[in-house]
């Protein structure tokens, strides 16, 4: 009987899901989260305050703007960004083995953040951008939460503006009409992504790691 055949060991690498805040990117990240095991979640950290149902350590790293900003200041970010005066962050640390390992990461990240993270490591980055299927209905799914002011709600739907006119920075775009199909949208562009012949195929081959 011939040997088994070693394994090949493929790079990992970083899917970034963005959007404009109410979207359902983070409902479409969490669902995708918990339907393929080869993928781990990015968990930011925020200088924000923690919202109704949210956990310390799973939804994100809640922190002060001291720490942060010493953090920051200490290279200790893969990206970062100020976004309705709050800061939020991904921690280098982490990543460079997951990714080495080849396990796949989601980074559920602004356009700020996706820049960076393309600035630093583009080759590893496969990025989609979530949009609302109306400003009408992004307008009522940011009300519907009922985690935000009237006056942040406003904000946000200005802020909408600016973030969607960068969806052209993206490699796939979706509009969500309907939750399970953008999730299965999803699982479409990591099954194809995990395939293409641009992606190094021996974690030995890759640069940086």
């Amino acid at each position: 009987m011939s040997a088994p055949m070693e394994t090949i060991k493929r790079r990992g690498l970083m899917l970034v899901l963005s959007s404009p805040s109410g979207a359902g990117k983070t409902t479409i990240a969490r669902r995708v989260l918990d339907e393929d095991p080869g993928i781990a979640a990015s968990i930011s950290h925020t200088t924000r305050a923690r919202r109704p149902g949210e956990v310390d350590g799973r939804d994100y790293h809640f922190i002060d703007k001291q720490t942060f900003t010493k953090m920051r200041d200490e290279k200790a970010f893969l990206e970062w960004a100020l976004v309705f005066d709050n800061f939020y962050g991904t921690t280098r640390a982490p990543w460079t083995k997951t990714l080495a390992d080849g396990r796949d990461v989601l980074f559920d990240v602004d356009w700020q953040g996706a820049d960076s993270l393309r600035e630093q490591a583009n080759d590893d980055v496969v990025s989609v951008f979530v949009l609302p299927p109306t400003a009408g209905a992004l307008e009522k799914r940011l009300k519907a939460r009922a985690q935000d002011s009237d006056d942040v709600v406003a904000r946000r739907m200005a802020g909408a503006s600016n973030e969607i006119q960068h969806w052209t920075a993206y490699d796939y775009v979706l509009v969500n009409f309907d939750v399970d199909q953008s999730v299965a949208a999803v699982h479409a562009v990591l099954a194809a992504e995990r395939l293409k012949r641009t992606r190094p195929a021996w974690t030995g081959s890759c640069r940086g790691c």
